[in-house]
């Protein structure tokens, strides 16, 4: 690269550092100024992304170790093997479904939404731009602030279940003395203090952790498998059989999926030149693995109802906690693995929060002035807020939760592959990277915006809730069969490669 190139993009990147709306805080005085003066000193200080939407240029960058490169696979072992998918694994029993059909169901939606994400961390190396501005090219500069607002829900209600079900663990550690709400607090408190550091912090962090929870779920599996029930058959048949299998499908494909709107702002500190291929499947396995290993432990022990039903009544009264207290023995072993299960809660938490904060920068151009840990403390009250509104339902919260991550995760994979593959054939000097700031040289979002809409539409008569049935899932069985992905999926494409091709003629961008 010439010097007068890298010179022109390190002057783009200073263009672009203003036009996200930051000043120089000795010509400013007010409290925003003085905000982001005290930003830019712990910056210095403690590394804490004080420009953390800003596009990380190829030159900023060096090389990543092997060693480090790993982590590509680690941080979301860490994120993803939690009490929270544990809790999951028990929708297949509640189903009605049988242990087999439970596991096979979640190996193969782990796979396919874990797929997503991997595809869109895949552009986070070649671009170092975070997830959400590198929509802007595919969603333009205003529907992208959808996008934006829905990624910010998704993190925080991520870390709202985590929240619940670490605090459940903590109580039932502390014998019911400590009050679920309690529990919640101090999750939510230990991981914002993580995600107030930073990028390095959070690698470092979960390069790690995820270990700890790898052993503790083998503990679970070799406690509470002779209690597995591989033998009950299933009462359901025909239309009530695929109709729960396509809710199941939902559940854990959005569980999966949710990480998309964000996989790329953990890799913008890769070279430009590391292995796509690399990225995609680490990416795509380190969610679908140990999410996998989590569910299936719920699987497991839930079909050990038929064998145990006083883990069953356990589960029902008392909760999550108090059901792992009583299968791990002894009491005192118990009490020390639903101790560091509590951390897996802070794993998920310290993903979405930091996630969460940059979506929250980019809704608008003065909320990109307010500095970053603001925006955390912000997300931590709404976590509060959710996780505690939500506490006594946990189940009701994941099945109704999760599955609405998944459709809207599923309309933007689409619109993000096809514009990648379709529109800028798969080549990212096809992209105005320079431009990622600057609304006259994106896409209108046209195309998007209307397949967004109409994909929408198409979910929400595919969808299948506690609160709603849509028309078409209310066809597939007596309680619904939730065909909301699929039928958006298609719709999505139908409509924005159509709409995506006449904007490019009629606009030019």
């Amino acid at each position: 690269m010439s010097a007068e190139k890298v010179g022109d993009r390190a002057g783009s990147s200073s263009r672009s550092s203003m036009d996200l709306g930051h000043t120089n805080p000795e010509s400013d005085h007010g409290i925003l100024a003085r905000l982001r003066a005290l930003e830019s000193k712990l910056d210095a200080k403690l590394g804490i992304e004080s420009e953390a939407i800003t596009r990380k240029l190829p030159e900023e960058k060096g090389p990543v170790p092997w060693h480090h490169q790993l982590t590509m696979f680690f941080l979301w072992a860490s994120g993803t093997m939690n009490t929270s998918c544990f809790a999951t694994g028990f929708l297949g029993h509640e189903f009605g479904l049988t242990l087999r059909q439970s596991v096979i169901i979640t190996i193969f939606s782990s796979i396919l939404g874990g797929a997503c994400t991997g595809f869109a961390a895949t552009f986070g190396a070649p671009t170092g731009l975070r997830q959400i501005s590198m929509s802007r090219y595919a969603f333009g500069w205003w529907p992208n602030k959808v996008i934006a607002a829905l990624n910010t829900i998704v993190q925080i209600g991520w870390a709202a279940v985590a929240c619940i079900t670490g605090g459940l663990a903590l109580t039932a550690v502390a014998d019911g003395h400590l009050s679920l709400i309690v529990g919640i607090v101090i999750l939510a408190v230990v991981a914002t203090l993580i995600s107030f550091v930073g990028l390095k912090a959070i690698l470092v962090y979960e390069r790690y952790a995820w270990f700890v929870f790898f052993i503790i779920f083998m503990i679970l599996f070799g406690m509470t498998g002779k209690y597995a029930d591989n033998t009950a058959h299933t009462d359901l048949k025909g239309a009530d059989l695929s109709g729960e299998v396509l809710s199941l499908i939902a559940v854990i494909y959005g569980s999966s999926a949710s990480w998309a709107p964000m996989a790329s702002d953990y890799y913008v500190h890769y070279p430009v030149n590391v292995s796509r291929t690399k990225v995609f499947l680490m990416t795509t396995f380190g969610i679908a693995i140990p999410t996998s290993i989590g569910m299936i432990a719920g699987c497991v022990v839930s079909s050990g109802f038929n064998n145990r039903p006083d883990w069953q009544e356990v589960y029902e009264n008392d909760g999550l906690g108090f059901l792992i207290q009583t299968m791990i023995h002894p009491r005192g072993f118990s009490k020390f693995i639903l101790t560091l299960l509590v951390l897996s809660g802070i794993n998920v938490n310290v993903i979405s929060i930091y996630s969460a904060a940059i979506s929250c920068q980019q809704f608008a151009r003065p909320f990109a002035r307010v500095p970053r840990f603001i925006w955390i403390i912000v997300c931590f009250a709404a976590i509060l807020g959710l996780a505690i509104g939500g506490r006594e339902q946990l189940n009701v919260y994941l099945q109704n939760f999760l599955s609405l991550l998944g459709y809207w995760c599923t309309q933007y994979f689409v619109i993000l592959f096809s514009e990648h593959v379709i529109f800028r054939r798969m080549n990212f000097d096809n992209y105005d990277l320079d431009a990622w700031n600057d609304p006259s040289r994106l896409p209108l979002g046209i195309a998007a915006g209307t397949a967004f809409a109409l994909g929408v539409v198409a979910w929400v008569t595919g969808m299948v809730e506690t609160w709603y049935v849509g028309p078409l899932g209310k066809l597939i069985g007596v309680s619904g069969g939730d065909i909301a992905n699929e039928f958006t999926f298609l719709v999505t494409g139908l409509v924005y490669i159509p709409a995506r091709f006449l904007e490019k003629k009629v606009v030019g961008r």
